[in-house]
């Protein structure tokens, strides 16, 4: 089942994609809910980011290129970052470069949204308290990383996060692929099973360092592939069983101190 957010005549909605349409739906989509009766076009609608998270968390340097690849031991320490709620954007939406930011990556990721109070959660529980799986885009400013490797800065600006367009329910996470096109080019094109940390244990470590919460979206990493975007380009983040997550950069003329 896909799971949308969109706004109409300038109210806030949800529903359930269907084919071209979209059946609204109202109560809250991590607990209850029901159909309304209205159906619209999707083209008739604006998709919006399809969660509103509290927190996002990606973690780094999660692929490797090739099974034979993969380290026989997973990192002690899996190296998490957060990123602002005020950096998520819906698919469609502009990608705006701050105008000292000398250039930004684009990362795809598969996204694991929360659909649950998530605390010290086994690994083999960790599926029951997963909502659904979106697409993100790890937009990134290197150039702001501290030289200790502190990515805060580069990875915050405002619509650094895109994620969407929909929330897929209904999907094994270990048998998709991670794809991106800039600017209709294939530069991503991936298996999650090339991920290092599996998602399970990803879930599992951080729901014991921190409480998860309903729309929380973790990011589990971009394959090999991911390049350096300038402006007016178009990024599509692919997963082909939940949609394209589609945005174009824009170069913005406000500056800021580097």
């Amino acid at each position: 089942m896909k799971f949308a957010r969109f706004s109409h005549k300038d109210e806030i909605h949800y529903g359930v994609v269907k084919g071209d349409d979209i059946s609204v739906i109202e109560g809250d989509i991590y607990h209850e809910w029901s159909y309304t009766g209205e159906v619209l076009p999707l083209e008739q609608v604006e998709l919006l980011a399809p969660a509103v998270p509290s927190k996002i968390i990606g973690i780094g340097a999660n692929y490797v290129g090739s099974a034979e690849e993969r380290p026989e031991e997973l990192p002690e320490i899996p190296v998490f970052f957060f990123k602002p709620s005020s950096s998520v954007i819906g698919t469609e939406a502009e990608i705006v470069i701050p105008d000292l930011v000398d250039e930004v990556k684009f990362e795809s990721e598969l996204a694991v949204v929360i659909g649950k109070e998530t605390r010290n959660v086994a690994e083999e529980d960790v599926l029951d308290h997963i909502f659904g799986y979106t697409i993100g885009n790890d937009v990134t400013a290197p150039q702001f990383f501290h030289e200790d490797g502190h990515w805060t800065v580069g990875k915050s600006f405002d619509t650094f996060t895109p994620i969407g367009p929909y929330i897929e329910t209904e999907l094994d996470p270990s048998q998709v692929s991670v794809k991106a096109d800039i600017n209709g080019v294939e530069t991503q094109n991936s298996p999650t099973n090339l991920m290092i940390v599996p998602l399970a244990h990803m879930v599992s470590y951080l729901s014991k360092v921190m409480t998860l919460e309903p729309g929380d979206c973790i990011l589990t990493g971009s394959p090999l592939g991911a390049y350096f975007v300038k402006n007016q380009d178009v990024i599509e983040c692919k997963i082909d069983e939940i949609g394209t997550l589609k945005n174009r950069t824009i170069k913005s003329s406000v500056s800021i101190e580097s």
